[in-house]
C-alpha cells in the first residue's frame, strides 16, 4: 500500500494519525482512525474522520462502489480516504467485502468507548420512484437485516449482490446493528443511491456527540 497516496490524499491534513508497524493498523486521534488491512486477496487502506465535512478520495478499482462510498461521505459529513488493491481479475467480491470490513474497523476504532454519542440513527431517503430506510445502532452487537430487491443483477459492470457483502463486512467489524430496507423502487441505480445516502445520514445521526450525554455511556448496562 502506497504511503505516498495517503500523504497526498485530499483529506490527509484533516486526519492526523500515527501508523504502527503491524499487519492491521488501527490508530485514533480524537474521532479519527487509520487502518491498513492486508490479506492474500486484498490490500486495503482507510482513513476516516467522523467529524469531517464530506470530503473523500477513493482509489479502489471499483468505480460504482466509489460512487456509493461518496454518498456515505457526503451525506454522513465524514471525511474518508480509501485505497484498495484486490484480485479484480477474478471479480470484485473480495475487494468490496474487504472494503466494508476495513471501513467497519475504522468506525469501531474512531468511535472509541462510545461515551457521549447518540448511538441510534435512522434516515429515509427518496430518489424519484425509489425510497429506502436505514436504521443503525452502534450497540457492540453485530447484526444486519437487509431487504433490498433489485430488478436486475447488475448496475453497469457492478454485481448488486456485493452490496450485501459490503454491509455485512461493515456491521461485523463496526460492531453495529443495521436494518436496511428498500421500501419501493424500480430503477436499480436509484435504489442503490437511496440505500447509501440513507446509510450515510443514519450513521451521521448515530455517531454524533449529544451534548446532554457528554461523558455518559448511552447504555443502562454501562458499556457497549
Amino acid at each position: 500500500m502506497s504511503k505516498e497516496w495517503f500523504s497526498n490524499c485530499a483529506i490527509s491534513d484533516r486526519i492526523q494519525v500515527n501508523p504502527i508497524n503491524c499487519n492491521e493498523i488501527l490508530t485514533m486521534t480524537a474521532r479519527t482512525a487509520q487502518i491498513q488491512r492486508d490479506t492474500l486477496e486484498t490490500q486495503i487502506g482507510v482513513k476516516l474522520d467522523l467529524d469531517g465535512s464530506g470530503n473523500s478520495e477513493f482509489d479502489t478499482g471499483v468505480p460504482f462502489l466509489e460512487h456509493m462510498l461518496d454518498q456515505i461521505s457526503r451525506h454522513g459529513l465524514l471525511d474518508i480516504a480509501i485505497q484498495a488493491k484486490g484480485d479484480l481479475h477474478i471479480d470484485a467480491h473480495h475487494t468490496v467485502e474487504d472494503i466494508g470490513i476495513a471501513l467497519g474497523q475504522a468506525f469501531n476504532e474512531a468511535l472509541g468507548d462510545k461515551k457521549g454519542i447518540r448511538r441510534y440513527g435512522h434516515a429515509y431517503v427518496p430518489l424519484d420512484e425509489a425510497l429506502s430506510r436505514v436504521v443503525i445502532d452502534f450497540s457492540g452487537r453485530p447484526g444486519l437485516d437487509y431487504h433490498v430487491n433489485f430488478a436486475r443483477g447488475r448496475i453497469g459492470d457492478f454485481d448488486v449482490d456485493l452490496f450485501h457483502e459490503f454491509f455485512q463486512g461493515f456491521v461485523n467489524h463496526a460492531k453495529a446493528t443495521v436494518h436496511i430496507d428498500c421500501l419501493r423502487g424500480d430503477n436499480a441505480h436509484h435504489i442503490a443511491e437511496t440505500v447509501f445516502k440513507a446509510f450515510g445520514r443514519a450513521v451521521r445521526m448515530a455517531a454524533e456527540a449529544d451534548p446532554r450525554m457528554a461523558g455518559i455511556m448511552p447504555s443502562t448496562k454501562g458499556s457497549l
